[in-house]
């Protein structure tokens, strides 16, 4: 198309900068539009007389972008607010220029969407005024839901409307949920809806997120979604729905206590559920106690495990525990777990924690994740305590204890929990190496008032 000509400029209360008077005029407008049919894709027109601008017809008007500014000019009134309307106007944001209400910085604008009574997935919709009542924006629920202010709109329409405003917003959504509980604006509104839902609604939503296999483990996984899921475990209380989202997540179960977003909701469950609802969970753990106790996040659920389990599940993870104790006390986290389990004093356990570490308390006292284990293995184990004394005296290098950067500490620990003739020759033991005290580590044990008698 050729470049317009007259640069006669006007003022639009919109545009902050001059415009060719031509483009105001209708029939100019309609008489350059005519000339391009409905499939060809407007081209650039270069205005002269304004600054980056570029101009671009379509079938009702036309659409003036800039730096920082778009701006679209209709030449059919009304013509961006008709539903029924064959397709919708490309819109335009203006250039805000200070803090504007909720609702007022949006400006309605779409994709084109042919023969489209109402818009669809991919033809947002913002609405251009604040809204009072449910009734100005059904049909839209959904657009609203995926962004912020229409989200937080909708969360006081629950708190604040009846049981139709519910079941209204619910029939909108119910076919995104999915999609929703991932969504950064939308899952707001989706734990804000199990919190007033009925328990239809709410059998239909645990429906809705487990009817495919493996889907709820993925929105599980999701920073959104993680905390749909464990609002849906708090809320859910028919035996129907907790067997559904049992079922959904036993086959990830491995896969979410590894996740930092998906360990939370398997400790959700430990938390909600009751003890026969979370037999998956313990069964499980014993299977893979090891993984779990080896791991950065799953050390944190075996232990929340271990503290719901009662009975023969309790037993059986314990006991996995301490069949693998020498290997986890080494581990960066598996020693936390060996540390509850000694804390807990069952006599079984213990017993068998201490036959591994017995012979071995000076090599663990060296290390930096199992001298806290032989700490704990003294702090607790006192009918142990005497053996695991004169197992450190024994060593035939014992400065080097009380050089080492751990082992010192258990030096520190062993005279704090000590008393009388134990005591007493682990002081002497202590002194003998006197000259020592002005070591880096070893003048941690000296200048502690340790060493009394």
């Amino acid at each position: 198309m050729e470049p317009l000509s007259s640069p006669r400029s006007i003022h639009h209360p919109k545009l902050a900068l001059n415009v060719d008077d031509s483009l105001s005029s209708r029939p100019m407008i309609n008489e350059r539009t005519r000339a391009i049919p409905n499939n060809v894709v407007p081209q650039s027109i270069s205005l002269r007389g304004a600054r980056d601008v570029d101009a671009f017809t379509c079938e009702d008007g036309f659409i003036i972008k800039g730096n920082s500014m778009n701006y679209a000019i209709n030449s059919k009134p009304n013509a961006s607010r008709s539903l029924e309307n064959n397709c919708y106007n490309e819109m335009a944001g203006t250039n805000q220029r200070g803090k504007n209400s909720e609702w007022g910085s949006y400006y309605n604008f779409g994709k084109i969407c042919e023969n489209a009574p109402r818009p669809s997935s991919d033809c947002p919709l913002f609405l251009q005024r604040p809204f009072s009542s449910l009734a100005e924006i059904q049909g839209y629920i959904y657009f609203l839901a995926k962004d912020q202010h229409g989200c937080r709109f909708l969360q006081r329409l629950f708190d604040k409307g009846t049981c139709q405003d519910v079941q209204i917003i619910f029939k909108e959504i119910i076919g995104h949920l999915v999609e929703l509980t991932t969504d950064p604006f939308g899952n707001y509104l989706v734990q804000k809806l199990l919190d007033v839902c009925n328990e239809e609604q709410r059998m239909q939503t645990v429906l809705m997120v487990t009817n495919q296999p493996g889907q709820l483990i993925r929105i599980s996984l999701d920073p959104h979604g993680t905390r749909v899921v464990q609002k849906l475990i708090e809320t859910v209380g028919a035996k129907k729905q907790i067997s559904l989202v049992n079922s959904a997540l036993e086959p990830g179960f491995l896969t979410l206590v590894k996740d930092p977003n998906g360990n939370h909701v398997i400790q959700r469950c430990l938390q909600c559920f009751s003890n026969d609802d979370n037999k998956f969970i313990f069964v499980a753990a014993t299977k893979f106690c090891v993984d779990m106790a080896t791991h950065r996040h799953g050390c944190c659920v075996l232990q929340r495990c271990i503290a719901r389990s009662v009975a023969e599940h309790r037993d059986k993870l314990v006991g996995e525990v301490s069949r693998n104790g020498i290997l986890l006390a080494q581990d960066p986290y598996g020693n936390y777990v060996v540390q509850y389990i000694i804390e807990l004093k069952i006599p079984s356990p213990s017993a068998k924690l201490f036959s591994q570490f017995k012979g071995n308390f000076v090599q663990l006292s060296k290390q930096k994740f199992s001298s806290h284990v032989v700490e704990k293995c003294l702090a607790h184990f006192e009918e142990h305590r005497p053996r695991i004394i004169r197992e450190l005296l024994s060593e035939s290098h014992f400065d080097q204890l009380l050089q080492d950067r751990f082992a010192n500490y258990v030096i520190q620990c062993a005279l704090s929990v000590t008393k009388g003739p134990l005591h007493a020759s682990l002081v002497e033991e202590v002194e003998a190496h006197k000259i020592l005290s002005t070591s880096p580590y070893c003048k941690r044990i000296f200048s502690r008032k340790l060493l009394k008698k």
